[in-house]
């Protein structure tokens, strides 16, 4: 009776743990949304949000990750539509892929910011595929390299402010015990 108890009490745990992340990642792309970087080509965003994913990846595992990842693609088709919603997808899973195999890989022993730009790097290809196959063409690739610079740009920069964000979520107690 105490492990059924238990069970349920860490599945509703679990639960509101993904329901809270969820929500911090639709504030954060709606916060991103109203910020405008002037240069930036056409595509290039911060990827606030991806922050709460790299937290999942990070500290909750590859299964709350993933889904993370197809509920911000959901959020996508609401708000964007359905093009938006294929390329948030395609990103995000790819993303969360590369970040585990990585981790996986632990005697590489990498920084959460190494992972972060792989991952970045890992989601803009995942874009460019799909975009690839909605617009059935190749000539996607010729955009490769800006994002794989920005890429780069952006997976340093979403590296470093989950490391600094990380203590204040420990404090919120976001981590399973």
């Amino acid at each position: 009776m105490v492990t059924s108890k238990t069970n349920r009490s860490a599945r509703v745990r679990q639960t509101v743990l993904m329901g809270l992340l969820f929500a911090m990642a639709m504030v954060l792309s709606y916060v991103e949304s109203m910020i405008t970087v002037p240069g930036l080509p056409p595509g290039v965003k911060l990827g606030l949000s991806n922050i709460v994913t790299m937290y999942c990846v990070f500290f909750l595992g590859g299964r709350q990750a993933y889904t993370l990842a197809v509920l911000k693609g959901f959020f996508a088709l609401l708000t964007r539509g359905f093009t938006a919603a294929c390329m948030s997808t395609a990103g995000g899973l790819v993303s969360v892929t590369v970040m585990l195999v990585l981790i996986r890989l632990k005697r590489l022993d990498l920084s959460y910011t190494l992972i972060s730009v792989c991952g970045s790097l890992g989601h803009n290809f995942g874009q460019l595929a799909m975009a690839s196959v909605i617009m059935q063409s190749g000539f996607v690739i010729y955009y490769l390299p800006i994002m794989a610079v920005s890429g780069i740009g952006m997976g340093v920069a979403t590296g470093v402010i989950l490391r600094v964000m990380l203590p204040y979520m420990n404090k919120l107690r976001l981590t399973q015990s």
